[in-house]
């Protein structure tokens, strides 16, 4: 679809390159924005907080892992560490780490061997 200028000039509608990021105006695989945004920061108190999340999952609970000051590498392996422990799948989303099941007590026990300060957080 070719692209509608209105009398003023400004783009009405085009289909030609997709989604577009409100901030730079540019496509969003060639955001100019997004590259400058920081990512979001984890608590800095240094505490790791445990807890269980069943939201948007079809009723399957996951153990969220939260608050790990590690590098992308470490907090890799450390999942590796904790799905092998609980005997279950998972994965690292945004500096979180997702452990498929109800494994909170599982995983407070092995994080606090490790020395971290670990709270189970949520019910």
């Amino acid at each position: 679809m070719k692209n509608k200028v209105t009398a003023r000039g400004g783009l009405v509608y085009s289909t030609d390159s997709g989604r577009m990021c409100p901030a730079c105006r540019r496509p969003v695989t060639n955001c100019a924005c997004a590259a400058n945004r920081p990512a979001p920061a984890a608590p800095a108190d240094g505490i790791v907080r445990v807890s269980r999340e069943t939201k948007g999952r079809g009723g399957k609970a996951v153990t969220l892992v939260k608050g790990l000051d590690l590098d992308a590498a470490a907090l890799a392996r450390l999942a590796q560490q904790l799905k092998a422990a609980c005997g279950s799948g998972g994965t690292v989303k945004d500096g979180v780490i997702e452990v498929q099941g109800e494994h909170r007590d599982r995983v407070i026990e092995l994080l606090a061997a490790q020395g971290h300060a670990v709270k189970r957080a949520g019910g």
